[in-house]
């Protein structure tokens, strides 16, 4: 393998990867796999803060490229280009949904959440919420579906709101978007 160089990954090194493929929208990561570089000390934390070698990234745009090139693969998540694939720690879910409008579309609800990265998504059948409940506490942790595998952790005020507007379905209590239910909580289990 002579005259091959190896790169330590950096993020320096994903950014001047994407600038080069430059795309309107979402860069097509579900089409790279490149190979494996190694670990990248970046992690993201429950509050949606993005962390570089222990700083908060403070400058949102880096952010939210960062965002576009993000990829879940089994329990990992990877930051990938066309020539690199880095892994990097998210300590729930990669996003936070920061807040959501509730619209009526004729007879239809629709609530579409925004991410601390600017992401709008419209849950559905193919965005689904689910909620899931802290085994010990009861405390629960609700999430929307963002794009393949990446979920945004929906925060507490805008919980609350969703829970203002849910209603009884079928045992469960929950909220409608799209034409689809989403349970919040088993109906006998309300106060």
């Amino acid at each position: 393998m002579s005259g091959q160089k190896t790169v330590t990954p950096s993020a320096e090194s994903l950014v001047a990867s994407v600038n080069a493929v430059k795309t309107r929208g979402l860069p097509p990561v579900h089409l790279w796999n490149p190979p494996f570089c190694g670990d990248l000390d970046m992690r993201i934390a429950r509050d949606g803060t993005w962390f570089y070698q222990g700083t908060p990234i403070g400058r949102p745009a880096l952010v939210r490229l960062f965002a576009s090139i993000l990829k879940k693969e089994g329990d990992k998540f990877f930051l990938v280009t066309p020539v690199e694939k880095v892994g990097i720690t998210v300590d729930d879910a990669p996003f936070l949904a920061i807040d959501f409008n509730a619209t009526d579309a004729g007879d239809t609800q629709v609530l579409t959440f925004e991410t601390q990265v600017g992401d709008r998504v419209v849950a559905s059948a193919d965005l689904p919420i689910r909620v899931v409940r802290d085994p010990e506490t009861g405390e629960p942790s609700p999430y929307v579906l963002v794009r393949a595998n990446l979920e945004a952790l929906i925060d507490r005020k805008s919980f609350y709101r969703l829970v203002d507007l849910g209603v009884e379905h079928e045992g469960w209590f929950g909220v409608w978007s799209s034409g689809a239910f989403f349970g919040i909580i088993p109906a006998d289990e309300l106060l």
